[in-house]
């Protein structure tokens, strides 16, 4: 019976592959509708997604296939849905972010920040979850925690080490007053055997102090990076999913939901959240030593000062500010300021004074990709010239050949690096979402929600956004957004809510799995270290999720409800203006 059980275990994939289109298939043949045959797709797809028993793009693909076959959509209509204006933002973004990688400008800006913030435990915690909260703003949260990890990692190992060091002279030092309790009239062994129990008991404190500085600091990283990508339109995507099926099903929603937008609502809810985690963090891992973990009126110790010096040694290895990184910090800054100031809602933006009078032509894509390009054309470096060779005059300088440095960018390494399987993943959603509606299977779910419209808005809010981050512990967060957008849409307009009431929220609890190694790749990453169990970021991760969730809820319904109006049930929802009650 074991190995059968192992040979199934062996073929899980494929089993799901074959058994579950054909038990899902008595939807499509005895309800021979449009509605049924769509959502019969997505039933498929949401399995393949959950279980990954194909890859997460091959399985984005499969509208492409099956959306012709049963006449939802015509081929063209569903391929149009894959290189979109919102796919092109985030193909300029992670065009933007390579560079970024490519020239180390990242970890220069993490041990920078480092450095600064110190070595206490607490301020130690502050900084990791600053710098990559900040870092996963603008790169993905992957790569953001794969070049932290390490570099936490080599300064809990130096403070280990350094704290081994003087428990050694510690013990060196108790063992010589050993040597004189034993030349001492005392009775037999008796202080000796108490001795010898508490240089044990010092030991496993430190070392189960030790550890729990491990755990709290790895968890800070990757629910850090999590946290961090909400806060931009291109952080992580989730968001642009948000925008782009936005666009399709309320086409005259005047660019609600851009760069600037999007930061405003979001920064905040961002910041609030990882200042709570930290404090959770704080609690659970670090205790209340404010001596201890901050550092007050206490002088460096040895080991404070190795550590320091690892984070010091590793700055000092990249070297001065190379031309290229600071060719691609002045368009990273140019970037940012050309988004914020493209449409900044209170004011008119340059895009609007320049060319969206007749519409909103310039978008944050347009903007991102002329950033892109420029750095295929800004050479890498001064060019070589005779009049910035050095002029030693050796054989090397003669056989050097001038013209042009190469580009801060150059397409071998953008073929290499682009996540083109997240693109495909974001057109995959937008297909499903065009099918939804295309077919009415999203009318026909927001009929059936009606009974909705009894619950206050405010708790619709907290069970939706529960149930999102519930769900997403076992999905991708694309998956999870690509399924439930397009529904959560329908259920707005059929219970009158503004859509972004609901779908805001939703979006952004979509990022936020933080119970299981498997949830998302950063949390995969810490847990491969061996500091934690699935236990310990399961009773973490699941406080962390209540207070992203009440944040969220907090956000749409104050600054949110300024910022979009979401009182009401807007106009480019197609219909009537009506006010929430």
């Amino acid at each position: 019976m074991d190995s059968c059980w192992r040979i199934v275990w062996a073929f899980r994939s494929q089993l799901v592959i074959f058994l579950v289109p054909l038990l899902l298939l008595p939807l499509p043949l005895v309800i021979a509708t449009k509605e049924a045959y769509c959502g019969y797709i997505i039933i498929l797809m949401a399995a393949y997604w959950c279980t990954e028993a194909l890859p997460l793009a091959v399985t984005a693909l499969i509208p492409v296939l099956l959306f012709p076959m049963f006449g939802i959509m015509k081929s063209s209509q569903v391929c149009m849905q894959y290189l979109k204006d919102t796919n092109m933002l985030l193909v300029g973004g992670l065009m933007v972010a390579i560079a970024v990688e490519h020239w180390n400008l990242h970890k220069r800006i993490a041990l920078r920040v480092l450095l600064i913030v110190g070595v206490k435990p607490a301020l130690l915690m502050v900084g990791f979850m600053a710098v990559t909260a900040f870092l996963s703003m603008w790169i993905s949260n992957t790569a953001t925690t794969a070049m932290m990890v390490p570099i936490a990692q080599a300064v809990l190992d130096q403070l280990n080490k350094a704290e081994g060091n003087c428990g050694e002279q510690d013990h060196v030092s108790r063992d010589e007053e050993l040597e004189l309790q034993e030349k001492a009239p005392v009775e037999p062994g008796d202080k000796i055997i108490i001795n010898s129990h508490a240089i044990e008991m010092e030991k496993d404190s430190q070392l189960q102090k030790h550890l729990n500085l491990s755990k709290g600091m790895s968890l800070s990283v990757c629910y850090a990076a999590s946290i961090g990508g909400t806060a931009t339109l291109t952080g992580t995507s989730p968001n642009l999913i948000l925008t782009g099926q936005l666009t399709d099903i309320f086409p005259d929603n005047g660019d609600i939901i851009n760069f600037a937008t999007w930061f405003g609502f979001s920064f905040p809810c961002m910041f609030i959240t990882l200042i709570l985690t930290w404090i959770w963090l704080q609690i659970l891992f670090l205790g209340f030593d404010m001596k201890e973990n901050f550092g007050c009126g206490i002088a460096k110790s040895k080991k404070d000062i190795s550590a320091y010096q690892v984070m010091k040694d590793e700055y000092k290895n990249l070297g001065k500010m190379t031309f290229a990184e600071i060719g691609v910090l002045t368009l990273f800054v140019l970037l940012v300021i050309l988004w914020f100031t493209r449409d900044p809602g209170f004011m008119p933006g340059w895009a609007t004074v320049l060319f969206n009078k007749e519409g909103n032509v310039v978008t944050d894509a347009t903007v991102v990709i002329f950033i892109a390009v420029i750095m295929f054309i800004v050479p890498s470096d001064k060019p070589r010239l005779p009049c910035f060779n050095s002029g030693s005059g050796d054989l090397e300088s003669h056989k050097r050949k001038y013209g042009p440095a190469p580009a801060l960018l150059n397409w071998k390494v953008v073929q290499q690096n682009l996540a083109w399987n997240v693109v495909i993943l974001l057109g995959g959603g937008f297909a499903l979402a065009k099918g939804s509606e295309e077919s009415g299977l999203s009318r026909w779910l927001g009929d059936q929600l009606t009974p909705l419209e009894a619950i206050p808005p405010w708790a619709i809010v907290i069970i939706l956004c529960l149930m999102i981050a519930t769900f997403t512990e076992c999905a991708s967060n694309v998956a999870t957004t690509s399924l439930f957008l397009p529904i959560l849409a329908a259920m707005a307009k059929r219970i009158h809510l503004h859509p972004l009431y609901v779908m805001l929220p939703c979006t952004l609890c979509a990022s936020f799995a933080f119970m299981l190694p498997v949830a998302t790749p950063p949390n995969s990453i810490v847990f491969s270290y061996g500091y934690l169990k699935v236990a310990d970021m399961a009773k973490t991760g699941i406080v962390v999720n209540l207070i992203g969730v009440m944040v969220i809820t907090l956000a749409v319904n104050t600054w949110g409800m300024v910022m979009f109006d979401l009182g009401t049930f807007p106009t480019w929802a197609n219909s009537n203006s009506t006010i929430l009650p």
